[in-house]
């Protein structure tokens, strides 16, 4: 393999990526979580997909919206851990410039879409227990998908500039990226220009996605919180909070990991280069993995029709 790290280029035909840097030894040990966290996603998103689709019972806007969120729990995990197994197995670190930027974008849009998902679903909450004799009428099919292609379109097209601004801009100094994939931030660093304006950008989507995601997702809760206050019992209230307890449990699991990796990032200086890779791979993956064992464990019911499936010959 040429040496890549002196070579003076301004438009790299391939990156390298270099894996858990400093842990190049242990790659091999580390895939193995990698490939069971893959495999658990993988396996459990096609099932909450496959459950949805022949309970007639679950043809419901939640469920739709957490039919999304499976597809999108596929394209993100899909994103990252093939070409981070080929590292770690095969020593196949090349990916083409063209392949990294394609990679950055759909890592970026699902991570947005999920965010998206998780606002679609508080304002479902929101409708069915402040509203619940208008759920029908306000969330209506059409009403959910128009939802569900915003949710697409806004994320498709806040990621869609991030590759274009790092194609204009010029590589003079090294095409390794220190990381198993290609993360926007990692490959700017790698630009010999003023990337100013993809940084800033980039903290703009931040904003746009997570920040505005996350006080919607709170006002909604403020709302939802106040009306089962309001419940004459305790049952009662119980009883209605339980409906919200999966979909508290995988935002708390999506946002408080990418807040941790994100504060690492800047702030933690002293914090050894493989340590935080390894923590970023984890924040990513993570939430694919656990997503479709919380709804699982946790929804009546889909647990009751997945139990069913088993234990009945016909469905």
């Amino acid at each position: 393999m040429p040496d890549s790290n002196t070579s003076d280029f301004t438009n790299p035909s391939t990156f390298i990526l270099l894996g858990i840097p400093g842990l190049e030894a242990a790659h091999v040990w580390i895939s193995i979580p990698f490939s069971a966290m893959y495999a658990i996603a993988i396996l459990g998103s096609f099932t909450v997909l496959f459950i949805v689709k022949i309970e007639p019972s679950l043809h419901e806007p939640m469920y739709y919206f957490l039919c999304m969120l499976a597809v999108t729990d596929l394209v993100m995990s899909t994103s990252i851990v093939p070409k981070t197994l080929s590292i770690f197995w095969f020593n196949s670190r090349e990916i083409d410039f063209s392949a990294c930027l394609t990679q950055m974008y759909f890592i970026h849009c699902a991570s947005a879409m999920e965010s998206g998902i998780f606002v679609a679903m508080a304002l479902d909450r929101y409708v069915a227990i402040c509203h619940p004799l208008r759920h029908s009428t306000i969330l209506t099919n059409p009403m959910v998908a128009k939802i569900g292609l915003a949710v697409v379109l806004r994320s498709g097209l806040l990621a869609l500039p991030l590759p274009f601004l790092i194609r204009q801009w010029p590589y003079c100094r090294t095409n390794i990226i220190p990381e198993p994939f290609c993360s926007h931030i990692a490959v700017v660093k790698l630009a010999c220009a003023d990337t100013r304006i993809s940084s800033y950008y980039g903290l703009f989507v931040l904003f746009c996605v997570m920040g505005l995601d996350v006080i919607f997702i709170s006002m909604s809760y403020t709302q939802i919180l106040r009306a089962i206050f309001k419940l004459p019992t305790k049952d009662a209230r119980l009883k209605t909070l339980g409906t919200c307890t999966s979909h508290l449990c995988v935002i708390l699991g999506f946002y408080i990991p990418g807040l941790f990796s994100s504060l690492m990032y800047r702030f933690g200086q002293n914090v050894a280069v493989h340590f935080h890779v390894l923590i970023a791979n984890i924040c990513l993956l993570l939430p694919p993995m656990l997503n479709p064992i919380i709804y699982g464990v946790m929804t009546r019911q889909i647990r009751d029709r997945l139990l069913r499936l088993f234990t009945q010959k016909g469905p």
